[in-house]
């Protein structure tokens, strides 16, 4: 029997859920032939610089953005990466105590801290497992590619990463484009009426799918007005608005439902595990840009409209899908009104939009990843 480690970093929700999926999917259709083990890397070397980093992630990201992209530019060439570089080297023998403990065959990443630290590791003959590296966002950024050489297999969402690592020096051997893991839940039909009947939906209206940023739209008032603008406009339309963790968005968004009477055409969710369901049923997603929800609506071949991406990687994210053609990107100084109004009239310009997130789409990105890597073992 293999033995797999998964490493993932708390930096967002995509490392995480790559994480989960490759283990979920590698513990029910190879749990003879694999023993997997899932960690988060920085809670494991240390539980304090975790939560304090993963923090100043979140606040900088929800309060700062401009300082965010100020850090996420400067920590690929800047005085930064080489902080980032150092720090990881000093970390790398807390980590190597699991590895000699747990003696993986394989390493499977989804942060490029995790990476970085096992390549250290790899460059100083500490370890001599295979590393994969699994990208979670649709642009290269240079920490992924630290001690590249190191590393064994990278899997990336498209064609153009692909080439910009092969630029950079990486063997294309090496690189496969299999898409970024989701769930195989988005591969399977569901029955549209009974998941109308199950969020108290009407079969006569369309559905809109609007993710609200979760805690990171605490603030962003562009998100608020886009509801309100939603429900005012598109009376014709049924929404289904995911607030996520939080609070004070939900409450705001429940109150402009009640003030607004329109009960039996929103519906506000704080949570929910019925994302591949919704999205089957929906006409189109507004979001903003994170890889995982990025790749689950081009899996459901949705039409997308991004608001608020967090500068850097988001950023990046909107500009790949904007320029083939599968989103629009409703930015700061736009009218709300006049984009929504246009998309949501012009249906030859959605069906464009639905036919080319299909053409992007890679659904068994997950089942692709783990065959490649379990053939070699």
């Amino acid at each position: 029997m293999k033995k797999i480690l998964i490493f993932y970093g708390s930096y967002g929700g995509g490392h995480v859920s790559a994480a989960k999926t490759i283990s979920s999917y590698l513990e029910k259709n190879y749990a003879e032939k694999v023993e997997v083990q899932i960690v988060d890397c920085i809670e494991y070397i240390n539980k304090y610089i975790n939560k304090v980093s993963t923090e100043a992630y979140k606040e900088l990201a929800k309060k700062a953005p401009w300082a965010w992209k100020h850090v996420y530019k400067n920590s690929q060439t800047g005085a930064l990466s080489h902080i980032s570089n150092t720090t990881n080297k000093l970390m790398s023998h807390k980590l190597n105590a699991l590895l000699q403990e747990f003696k993986p065959d394989l390493i499977i990443s989804t942060h490029p801290f995790s990476s970085q630290m096992c390549a250290i590791l790899k460059q100083r003959k500490k370890i001599n497992c295979k590393i994969a590296t699994i990208l979670t966002d649709y642009h290269i950024h240079a920490q992924w590619l630290v001690l590249y050489k190191y590393i064994d297999y990278f899997f990336v969402a498209n064609e153009q990463m692909k080439m910009d690592m092969i630029s950079k020096g990486v063997s294309d051997q090496r690189i496969f484009v299999t898409g970024i893991p989701i769930s195989d839940r988005f591969l399977m039909k569901y029955n549209k009426n009974n998941i109308l009947k199950e969020f108290n939906l009407s079969p006569d209206k369309e559905t809109l799918l609007f993710f609200a940023g979760g805690e990171f739209g605490l603030g962003r008032r562009t998100t608020y007005t886009v509801l309100k603008v939603l429900i005012k406009l598109f009376r014709d339309l049924q929404i289904i608005a995911i607030s996520g963790k939080n609070k004070r968005m939900n409450k705001s968004f429940k109150d402009l439902v009640k003030n607004s009477k329109c009960e039996n055409r929103v519906k506000i969710l704080e949570y929910t595990n019925k994302v591949p369901e919704l999205m089957s049923i929906s006409l189109g997603v507004i979001t903003k840009a994170g890889g995982l929800t990025l790749t689950e609506a081009l899996a459901s071949n949705l039409p997308i409209a991004i608001i608020n991406p967090i500068p850097g990687q988001e950023e990046e994210n909107a500009e790949y899908l904007v320029y083939n053609g599968a989103a629009i990107w409703i930015k700061k100084g736009d009218s709300i009104v006049r984009v929504l109004k246009y998309i949501s009239r012009n249906r030859e310009k959605l069906q464009e939009m639905k036919n080319k997130s299909k053409a992007l789409a890679k659904p068994n990105s997950t089942s692709d990843i783990c065959k490649i890597l379990l053939d070699e073992l």
